[in-house]
């Protein structure tokens, strides 16, 4: 990654370079054989498919499966390009080659609103598209391979079906050159190359032939062809979590196999002052204590390491520890939120988008409604506690760790170590959730480190879950100023909204990727997403954003910026229709004349929630839209109050996600959205004093249970559209839409999260 990274600094060092280089086309995903481990029962093609001798195909897997499916979305990618029944097809870790980093999640990064109608023709939809590309080529040659941001489907879908398709081409190939018969004569059918004259062969009987057998004419199939893309076909993870036998990184069992407890100070940021480990030491199994630095943007701490889990927590209970505190002012979440506050009126801000001339908007509108928006931290609070484990010996390292960044992990156990990259070897498990925590490197850095003081033995490392949800780098706090201009007709001619929180993307940077640490002093766009690049005509607009630092450590959690930034563009939306005495779903008809694909997904929502119909007495909806990561989705809350708290009772969820790959885990995917988004709503809050985090676990964090969990009816938009995400795109909308809900409910505005507080 640093050579590949070299070169791109080198090749920008002259403008003349960097557009000799620009207008190359990006090099080729489709990778060689070569890749591949050489096996004596398989046969690759190429970077990504291989041909057992029974015929079965195995897929290069590079994205991590959390729950989301992914690993049989792309194996439907390939079984449809190959011709081969979605059972044949295995999946087997992918390799750290540049040709399976997530080219899309560099693209999706650039702070640019997609053009739209009149702007496709002038100059900013031109350097909208010239970003993209150079930024392609990027990432194509960082190859940083990332789960995350709904990308995994956008980002391989023309790479896993070419890939696929010139293995077609290559098994074809081979049997016309075997057989002596014109290759167009030949058809494929489950796996079965075969010929009118009777001639027939499966692909394992091809495969050795075919692996030294140029592909020749590479074509994808027409949409009029497939067989497998668009079908709701049960996944392969299934069978294994329902019997037991899947295996998620703290399943993990290695001879000889230790386990470590984590204990990290208190206060975010500090530190052990002094530590009295005789009594923990002298429990019957109690190995040893290993001081931990802080790692990653982490807080510093010591581990257990016994024989198993409960020895080496109960241990970590009888350490005497004396914390020192962090240098500087201790965070603490009332003084944050009054200074975002003053930072929206006062902070130097970033401009995202700037339409016409907001402040004459203003001056002469008939009124201007004003509204100020807040949503606090939140935890990702996974299912599977944080864990990893790690195996150091003779100068190579060994890790079995959940994440969403292999690559990461590697390069931060090298770290650690002190070892060559090539010296790491990652086994990448199942995720018990993921939601962002994962794009993380701390743990596996604190697993290697343990793991040096243990004599080559394996270590695994697990966060209990109280360590987890006081020292996770949470989902910022943000606050918004909304303002809309109204004309004498009621006409919304104006909106201007300003927001501050802290940036993301530039702590990650330092933390994950130190090498692109100089990209973090770009604009954040998941700051501001879900603001600047509002769908609604509105003549004159003004979105900014002000960058802070409050000194807690932040991250990507499901759905990023869009996940608050939905709920105060939607609400005031709504605050807006209700201003003017106008029905919610009909303002935004008005504002979305000119956006047919986002006004047929608010039709077909407000048509299957039967919005305007009768209700059961004590009962309201609530409507909201955004577009995130390549995708629209239109909610329509159904919700009552019981006992004073709010309940949702029905989620109505409209989605166009282009091309569907498979129905079944669209609608999976929009129910698991629901009850994490509403988790969020209801309750969600990380609070802060003087340092420390003050909820540690669910009793203080709750999250939606069973019987409180909605009805959830998915509505899918026909589209031929390349894919856009599923994964994230069903949270943002759930809170404004159920405080939408709540609002026709009870006639009161709610604009702080969480609505059950």
């Amino acid at each position: 990654m640093r050579r590949r990274g070299w070169l791109v600094a080198a090749a920008g060092a002259a403008g003349a370079l960097v557009v000799g280089w620009g207008v190359m086309p990006q090099r080729s995903r489709i990778g060689s054989a070569a890749l591949w481990p050489v096996g004596e029962t398989d046969f690759a093609l190429n970077g990504w498919i291989k041909v057992t001798r029974e015929g079965g195909v195995v897929l290069a897997m590079p994205r991590s499966e959390m729950g989301q499916g992914v690993h049989t979305a792309l194996a439907m990618l390939a079984a449809e390009e190959l011709d081969v029944p979605l059972a044949s097809v295995q999946v087997e870790q992918a390799g750290s080659d540049a040709i399976y980093g997530n080219v899309h999640r560099f693209i999706a990064s650039l702070p640019f609103i997609h053009p739209r109608h009149e702007e496709q023709a002038d100059g900013y939809g031109r350097v909208v598209r010239a970003s993209q590309w150079l930024t392609g080529k990027l990432g194509r040659e960082l190859g940083i391979n990332a789960t995350g941001g709904s990308s995994s489907v956008i980002d391989t879908w023309e790479v896993i079906r070419t890939a696929a398709a010139t293995a077609r081409a290559t098994l074809l190939g081979a049997a016309s050159l075997q057989w002596r018969l014109p290759l167009q004569e030949l058809r494929v059918s489950d796996g079965v190359v075969s010929h009118p004259s009777g001639r027939f062969a499966g692909y394992g009987e091809l495969a050795r032939f075919a692996a030294s057998t140029p592909p020749g004419d590479v074509r994808l199939k027409n949409p009029k062809e497939w067989r497998v893309i668009g079908r709701p076909l049960p996944r392969l993870d299934v069978p294994a979590k329902v019997d037991g036998s899947a295996r998620y990184g703290i399943d993990v069992r290695l001879p000889g196999m230790k386990v470590a407890v984590l204990r990290l100070a208190p206060v975010l940021g500090g530190s052990p002052a002094r530590i009295d480990a005789a009594a923990a030491l002298a429990m019957p199994g109690v190995e040893r204590i290993v001081m931990l630095p802080a790692y990653a943007g982490s807080t510093a701490g010591f581990a257990v390491v016994a024989d198993g889990y409960w020895q080496a927590d109960e241990a970590a209970r009888k350490v005497e520890v004396v914390w020192g505190a962090r240098p500087g002012a201790l965070p603490d979440t009332r003084r944050i939120a009054a200074a975002l506050h003053e930072a929206v009126t006062a902070g130097p801000a970033t401009v995202f988008h700037r339409q016409g001339a907001v402040e004459e908007a203003e001056r002469s509108a008939a009124r201007v409604l004003e509204a100020w928006y807040s949503a606090p931290y939140l935890a990702h609070a996974t299912m599977e506690p944080m864990n990893c484990t790690a195996r150091v010996d003779g100068g190579q390292v060994e890790l079995w760790v959940p994440t969403q960044v292999p690559q990461m992990c590697r390069a931060v156990a090298a770290r650690i170590a002190g070892v060559p990259p090539g010296n790491v070897k990652v086994h990448v498990t199942l995720l018990g959730g993921g939601f962002g925590r994962r794009l993380e490197v701390d743990y596996a850095a604190f697993a290697v480190r343990v793991a040096m003081d243990c004599g080559g033995a394996p270590v695994q490392l697990i966060w209990p879950r109280e360590q987890d949800m006081t020292h996770d780098y949470y989902r910022p706090m943000q606050v918004a100023q909304l303002r809309g201009a109204l004309d004498g007709k009621g006409r919304l001619v104006g909106l201007q909204i300003r927001s501050a929180g802290d940036a993301i993307t530039p702590g990650y940077l330092r933390r994950a990727l130190p090498e692109l640490t100089a990209l973090g002093g770009m604009p954040d766009k998941t700051a501001a997403e879900g603001l600047f690049d509002l769908p609604y005509g509105i003549a004159h607009q003004r979105m900014s954003h002000v960058a802070t630092d409050s000194g807690l450590p932040v991250g990507y959690w499901r759905s990023v910026g869009h996940s608050h930034n939905a709920f105060f563009s939607e609400s005031f939306i709504d605050e807006l229709a209700a201003a003017n005495g106008i029905d919610p779903v009909a303002l935004r008809r008005q504002l979305l004349a000119e956006a047919p694909r986002h006004l047929a997904v608010l039709e077909l929502a407000a048509a299957k929630s039967a919005w305007g119909g009768p209700l059961p007495a004590g009962r309201a909806r609530g409507v909201a839209l955004q577009e995130s990561f390549g995708s629209i989705v239109v909610q329509v809350a159904e919700v009552s109050l019981e006992s004073g708290r709010p309940r949702v009772h029905r989620v109505d969820c409209a989605i166009d996600c282009g091309v569907v790959v498979n129905p079944m885990i669209v609608a999976q995917q929009m129910e698991s959205s629901v009850v994490f988004a509403l988790s969020a709503a209801l309750h969600g809050r990380i609070e802060v004093l003087d340092g420390v985090v003050q909820q540690g676990n669910f009793p203080g964090y709750p999250l939606v249970r069973l019987a409180a969990a909605p009805q959830v009816h998915t509505w899918i938009v026909p589209s031929q559209r390349a894919p856009g995400g599923v994964g994230e795109p069903g949270v943002p909308p759930l809170a404004p839409a159920v405080a939408n809900a709540l609002f026709a409910l009870t006639g009161q505005r709610h604009r702080t999260l969480p609505l059950a507080a």
